[in-house]
């Protein structure tokens, strides 16, 4: 197969994937999936084939994600409309209650163990079906299903920790 055909055949997969670990950022999520055909493209030698090329493309993604993540920590930017919206908003207060909300939600899914912290965010901020997410991942559709049920039982229990103690 060549560089082409595996990057018509994946970069739908791949994107999606990225899409939902960036929390739907379009634009990033290109970004980072043309960088992750790059790389692959540079390292399709080193392929041996022992997963599908999805999985690999995938993992390739994934490391890519997380450069950019550890990029960003060092750089914390704040986006000008961002900014704006916050400050001429007239419910800061709901917003700002919203955004906790949201961090709890996130801190929780940072204390699953891998395997249901990457199907958490795939599912929730990629809205992948348990079947992209299966493909993705190298791992059967109920595997899936299984560690996204687990995965929401702990956070259920963290929200449900955190909210007992603010009372």
């Amino acid at each position: 197969m060549s560089i082409d055909e595996a990057y018509r055949e994946n970069f739908q997969l791949v994107y999606k994937y990225l899409f939902g670990l960036t929390g739907g950022n379009d634009h990033l999520a290109e970004e980072l999936t043309q960088e992750t055909f790059y790389r692959a493209t540079k390292k399709i030698k080193e392929f041996r084939g022992d997963c599908k090329l999805s999985t690999w493309l995938c993992q390739i993604a994934k490391y890519v994600f997380y450069q950019e993540i550890d990029k960003k920590k060092r750089r914390k930017e704040v986006s000008l409309d961002v900014a704006v919206e916050c400050a001429a908003s007239e419910n800061l207060e709901k917003k700002l209650i919203d955004q906790e909300q949201k961090l709890a939600i996130y801190q929780s899914i940072q204390k699953l163990d891998p395997n249901q912290k990457d199907v958490m965010m795939l599912r929730l901020s990629g809205n992948l079906s348990f079947r992209e997410i299966a493909v993705i991942l190298g791992q059967s559709e109920n595997w899936a299903r299984v560690n996204f049920y687990r995965g929401k039982k702990v956070i259920e229990s963290f929200l449900y920790t955190l909210n007992r103690s603010r009372d």
